[in-house]
């Protein structure tokens, strides 16, 4: 079984047992993802409008962090101007461990 769901403005699709990255949440321990898209499987599949209702996915939150640091530069030609600056994005680190249709 897997199904589809919105957080942070992105959609994953996901399966018990994976582990993905997703926008920082503000919690601790469990995580439950309410807006789910779509689920699917053993032949059957519910497409949301715009959510499944009853629908929801169990998720353990394994760690928050911050990804590489990345370099932003910018600059005007012949103009004297230029800025640099780093960026380090937060991210939660989570397990699914429940599909609940």
């Amino acid at each position: 079984m897997y199904a589809v769901i919105e957080t942070g403005g992105k959609q994953y699709q996901v399966k018990e047992g994976d582990v993905l990255f997703v926008e920082k949440l503000d919690a601790d321990g469990e995580v439950t993802f309410d807006k789910v898209v779509m689920v699917g499987g053993d032949g059957e599949t519910k497409v949301g409008d715009p959510y499944v209702s009853g629908a929801s996915v169990k998720a353990t939150l394994l760690k928050n962090g911050k990804a590489k640091k990345i370099t932003v530069f910018t600059y005007k030609p012949k103009k004297h101007v230029k800025r640099k600056q780093g960026h380090r994005q937060p991210y939660s680190q989570v397990r699914i461990e429940a599909i609940n249709a």
